[in-house]
């Protein structure tokens, strides 16, 4: 479980393919504070420990994970918002983030707004994924690689979020422009109302 507050954009240092899988090693301010077993989240995906050295660590994304994210259209040297577990015992300053991506976005224009930015993103839309909860809302929580924020110009099959100073400097969103793929997580809390909703 997660809150969507990134604690560090991170290099990739190394990829390594494996038949459908992919092992990518991170290297990290808090290398020295994981586990080998550990779930940390990577452009918003829970990805576990499997080992790790004195400055780097190690995680491995399958096929399911490839095919829903944008993990496999990393190269070495790109930025990745890495979160670690969230603590039970301290103030949930995002929204709840289960690190299970939903599906990807595309960037379609960056709008500068004296100050700060506005992220345009455009995912394919389905009627059916939206009536389980699959969808933004206005002024809602949606999950952007990693990042909890908050939906402005919701529409059908797309949105936009605003972005402060300090998340374009401290996230991968200094290197999302148009044509860039992201992950998604929509609301877990609307999902469940969704579903519920279903058998009124």
């Amino acid at each position: 479980m997660f809150s969507g507050i990134v604690e560090e954009a991170a290099p990739v240092v190394a990829i390594r393919a494996d038949q459908g899988n992919i092992h990518l090693t991170m290297r990290c301010s808090f290398v020295n504070e994981l586990k080998i077993d550990q779930s940390v989240a990577h452009n918003g995906v829970c990805l576990t420990v499997v080992s790790k050295t004195d400055d780097t660590y190690t995680v491995t994304a399958i096929q399911e994970t490839l095919e829903r994210s944008n993990l496999g259209k990393l190269q070495v040297g790109d930025l990745v918002n890495l979160e670690r577990s969230m603590l039970m015992n301290g103030r949930l300053d995002g929204h709840i983030v289960q690190g299970h991506v939903d599906q990807t976005a595309v960037c379609t224009a960056v709008d500068e707004a004296d100050g700060s930015w506005y992220y345009t993103f455009t995912y394919q839309f389905n009627k059916e994924l939206a009536r389980q909860g699959y969808m933004t809302v206005e002024k809602g929580s949606v999950c952007v690689n990693g990042v909890s924020l908050t939906v402005c110009n919701s529409k059908d099959d797309s949105f936009q979020v605003a972005i402060i100073p300090y998340t374009h400097e401290h996230t991968n969103f200094c290197q999302i422009q148009p044509g860039t793929v992201v992950n998604l997580e929509f609301d877990i809390v609307g999902k469940y109302i969704s579903k519920m909703m279903r058998y009124q």
